[in-house]
């Protein structure tokens, strides 16, 4: 039986490759060989040229955060604007939450 292919993404290429999941093996990117960074199989790419959004992502993933499947069917709410990351981030830096969990409030209070 095939395994399912889960997702990865080279942020300097800005480029995404959906391949299978085969435990700790590092994969390489095929434009610069750098090494990939598994992001779940609930992502869904921007466009390559959409360099606000890589910028968004890019945060998302520097802290920590990837796009698995739960139990209800998705990742549950991820910012998708530089100006929902800075929103967050300031609720963070106020409230003295961590940044990961307040990246993925839907809500601020």
């Amino acid at each position: 039986m095939a395994h399912a292919k889960t997702s990865y993404v080279c942020l300097p290429c800005r480029a995404s490759y959906k391949q299978p999941h085969l435990g700790d093996h590092t994969r390489r990117c095929a434009r610069c060989a750098e090494p990939l960074i598994h992001v779940g199989s609930a992502f869904a790419a921007p466009r390559r040229r959409d360099t606000a959004a890589w910028r968004t992502l890019s945060v998302l993933l520097h802290a920590g955060i990837r796009f698995h499947k739960g139990c209800c069917g998705g990742p549950g709410y991820r910012p998708r604007t530089l100006a929902e990351v800075r929103e967050r981030m300031a609720h963070a830096r106020t409230t003295g939450e961590p940044f990961a969990r307040a990246l993925v409030r839907r809500e601020l209070p």
